[in-house]
This record gives C-alpha cells, structure tokens and sequence, in this order.
C-alpha cells in the first residue's frame, strides 16, 4: 500500500480517497485528506456515499465515476473489505484500490491492490482494537516512514494534530480503549480541547465544552452526536464539512444547521421511538426485539434500536422499510456485552436478507419486506437457543461502595487520571445506599433527572438516567404515580462526573441501576 502511494506521489495521479458515512469513516477521511496534503500530495478529492439514498459499502457506479474523473487510486477508509463488486468493477476500469478497514471479513477477500485490516486472518499485526480511523492513522505513519527514508519531506508536520480526528472516530465506534487506543485517544481529547479546525472549535464552544479538558464521554455523549446528526439527515451539510471548514465565519452558518439538524433527528427519532415500543408490546417476541415500518426514518434506526435495547434489555433489530422498492433497512444493537451477539443473529438468518455486516454489538442490514417474517422466525430461533443457555439474572457489577460525600471534587480529581473511559475499560462504577429521593423530573427523551439526599449527612446530589429500563421497579412506580416516590429510600449504582453549567463546576451522577429498599 505504501509503495503504490509513493508511486502515486511520483506520479501525480489523481487519488480518491473513500470513506463510510458514519462518523468513524468521516474521522478517517478527514485524516487522511490532511495528513496527505502535509505529506505533499496534490490531487486528491474525496467521496462518501450518501446513508438514504446509496447505503453503506463500495459501490460499483462510483468507482465508474471517479474514472470519468481520472482518479487511478481509491483509498477507502473504513469501508471495502466486503466490496467484492466494486472492488472487480474497479480493476475493470484500469483503477488500484487500497483498501482499509477494521471490519470482519467474509469467507474471501475482494481483489484490491492491497488490504489493510488488523482483522483479516494473515494480519498479525495485533492492532484488531483499531477502528477504521486508526487503521487510516497507522496507514499515514507508514507513509511518512517512507517519504523520510527517501528524503522527500520537505516540511515535516507532527502527526499529533491528527489525533483530534482519531479520538473521535475511535470512540464513536466503541472498539476498545486498549493498547494503542488508550494512548493514543488520551492525546487526542488534549488536541481536541485545542483544535484548530475551525468547525470543531466553534461546536465545543457551542456545547459549552470549550476552553477546558475534555473527557471521553462528553465526546461520545454530547459531541459526537450532533456532528454524526447531519450523515443522518442529509439535509445539505455533512460531518465532513465541520472538519474542513477553514474560516470562522463559514463556521458559523455550519453551526447553526448542526444544531438545527439535531433538533430534527431529535423530533422523528422520538416519533420512531414512540411506535417502535408500541410494535415491541403488540409482538410479544422473545429474547429479542424485531420492528420496522415505513415511518421510521432511515436515519435514526440504529438510535432506537440502542434506546430499545436498552430500555427492554434484549437484542434490538429496528427497521426502516423503502416505500417504493419494499427493500427494508436495518440496525441492530445488543444490550449489554457477552449477552448476544448480533452480528452471529444475522448470519443465521442469511438466507432472509439481502445484505449484512458489522460487530458482536452492532451491526447493520437489509430484508425485503416479503422475508420480513422469515426473519422473525429465524431470530426466534436463534435467540430461542441462546436463552437456554444464559441465565435470565443479568448482575449488575460494580467497583466499590461509597457514601454520597465521599464524591468529592477531591475524588474527582484522582478519577480524572484513569481517563480515558470506553470499551473495555469503563467508567467507575460506585453503589451508594441511603439514600432518599427529594425530587424527580422527566426530561426530554424519556430521561430522569433524580435529587438525591443522603440520610445521615444530608449531602445532596442530582443524578441522571438516561434511558431507564421499563423493567426497572423505580420506573414503573415512577410512571404510575411520581409523587409517592419522594422519600423513599434508595440505593443505586452510577458513574460520577463534573457537571457544567452557567460557569459553575460540581458532581453528578450518571445512573447504571436504581433500586428502592424494602
């Protein structure tokens, strides 16, 4: 891959580079992009298939569209190593492909140049926790190495300015905070804090996030999400243009549709959210959840999916069905880690769908509404199989047991050097007992907000739940009658964090599990 890039280089061809939609293979591209133009490259353009209307993967009718733009090298980032087509398409037209991606392969490898996947079965590289961004990061190093061992840097640049992209692809697409990841996101949250993209600096002072220290999941919970809003609406703007904005005055307008675009996404996935619970009830399925319609925008499939998953604590497989070609479009999302395994769901049931792909916790796929209750039938069996084997008790774990007191800016501070928190090294984790409820307000979305007061020192705390399960006592007492549930003696589990607002810094809560004492 390296030396074809150097050839290219030589050259002068004209190279497109190729990401995925989401937020990770935005991340990727924009990486690659700057990183390769620091590096002297000059003919590059770049292409990201559109989520509605094209779907994810490499598409034949876009590699016949860069010939026609005289590009002789894909690049693709987070995207390829199931594009067989496209891939054959390609090599017929006279064009290279280098492929890039982290995803799992199938039996057999498309025909491209060259791939890179940490995890391909010949790869031993060791890096399978990298996500498509990270393989695009380590892509750029290798080349680097080269272009210095030939003497043809002619202004070096420190690939650290990129990691503001990495960390972000990296935790929106929840690989694994080991190794590599864990170091190299630590340093991206810092270069991130002090961007200089102007698109990404204006969204952070926007969200209040600006100007300080940033954390894992303020990027993935409150950031990210507003960014990966515009693949999801395709309302004229897209991620991609944030990263690549150079003035802070074209920032501003972007800005505004960010937000507006969210707001948006906010109202059709709480719409979608609605029927798909109401469908849930109405089938009755066991050990998993299998709803679509018509309604359901596209766009937000794979957040209601996550919200039913969840809330019901099953598997969540959540369709959006094309009224014109009856072609359904899915997302699937597992509750909790070890429970299922989506991705394994699907291949089961590959003989309903016309198409699969992704993780063990996520993953993506398409039916055509006549095989929609084939597909029912064979995630019952498959998940029918798996409940004979678990226990139905799901424990929920924790790290220690504290008093409410004790969750102190003191503690706060010694917190802060285990960050950053993700995939397999989560967030701390604390039971706190006695505890009485004073106050409960809904939020929007479904969300609680819980003022909590300990019962020996009086310390108070507010603390959030975000997506309660409906087979949580608490909930279902809250949604009978919220009132009687001042005063009652609680204890829960929850994740400590800062809170900001209007320029003042305390702790909260992030709620895992609430549960009243007898």
């Amino acid at each position: 891959a390296v030396e074809r890039l150097c050839q290219a280089y030589q050259n002068r061809e004209k190279i497109c580079i190729h990401g995925d939609f989401d937020l990770e293979g935005t991340s990727g591209l924009a990486l690659l992009l700057k990183g390769l133009e620091c590096l002297g490259f000059t003919q590059l353009s770049f292409y990201q298939p559109k989520r509605l209307t094209e779907g994810y993967g490499l598409h034949a009718h876009a590699m016949e569209g860069f010939k026609e733009k005289g590009v002789t090298l894909v690049l693709t980032v987070d995207v390829g190593i199931t594009g067989h087509e496209a891939v054959d398409r390609a090599r017929e037209l006279g064009l290279d492909v280098i492929v890039t991606d982290h995803h799992l392969p199938v039996e057999t490898l498309p025909s491209a140049l060259a791939i890179l996947n940490p995890n391909k079965g010949s790869c031993r590289s060791g890096l399978g926790h990298l996500c498509g961004t990270g393989v695009a990061f380590f892509l750029l190093l290798g080349i680097r190495r080269e272009f210095r061992q030939r003497n043809w840097l002619e202004i070096d640049f420190n690939p650290k300015k990129l990691l503001d992209c990495f960390a972000i692809g990296t935790l929106t697409d929840l690989v694994p905070l080991v190794g590599e990841n864990r170091v190299l996101v630590r340093h991206g949250l810092i270069e991130l804090a002090r961007t200089e993209r102007p698109g990404l600096q204006l969204l952070l002072e926007e969200l209040g996030l600006a100007g300080r220290s940033l954390s894992s999941q303020e990027v993935a919970i409150r950031f990210a999400p507003k960014l990966n809003a515009l693949s999801r609406m395709e309302l004229g703007i897209f991620p991609l243009d944030l990263y690549l904005v150079e003035t802070r005055e074209e920032a501003q307008s972007l800005i505004k549709e960010v937000l507006s675009n969210n707001d948006k996404r906010l109202k059709l996935q709480a719409a979608a959210e609605e029927e798909a619970f109401l469908q849930a009830i109405a089938r009755q399925q066991q050990g998993f959840v299998w709803v679509w319609s018509d309604q359901f925008h596209q766009g937000v499939v794979g957040l209601v999916a996550t919200r039913l998953a969840q809330t019901l604590q099953v598997p969540a497989f959540v369709g959006s069905k094309n009224k014109e070609t009856g072609l359904i479009t899915g997302s699937a999302r597992a509750p909790n880690k070890g429970y299922a395994h989506v991705l394994r769901a699907l291949e089961f049931s590959a003989g309903c769908l016309e198409k699969f792909g992704g993780h063990a916790s996520a993953a993506g796929f398409g039916v055509n509404q006549a095989r929609a209750d084939d597909l029912n039938q064979s995630l019952s069996q498959f998940f029918e199989s798996q409940l004979e084997n678990k226990t139905q008790v799901i424990e929920q774990l924790y790290d220690e047991e504290c008093r409410l007191e004790e969750i102190n800016p003191l503690f706060m501070s010694w917190l802060a050097q285990l960050e950053p928190f993700g995939e397999a090294w989560e967030p701390i984790v604390l039971r706190v007992t006695n505890l009485e409820v004073k106050s409960i307000r809904e939020l929007r979305g479904g969300h609680l907000k819980i003022e909590v007061k300990d019962q020996v020192s009086d310390h108070r705390m507010d603390a959030l739940w975000f997506s309660p399960s409906s087979q949580n006592e608490f909930v279902q007492k809250f949604e009978f009658n919220k009132e009687k549930l001042w005063g009652e003696t609680v204890e829960i589990l929850a994740e400590p964090q800062w809170n900001y607002f209007a320029g003042r810094k305390s702790t909260q809560l992030l709620i895992r599990d609430f549960k009243l004492r007898a």
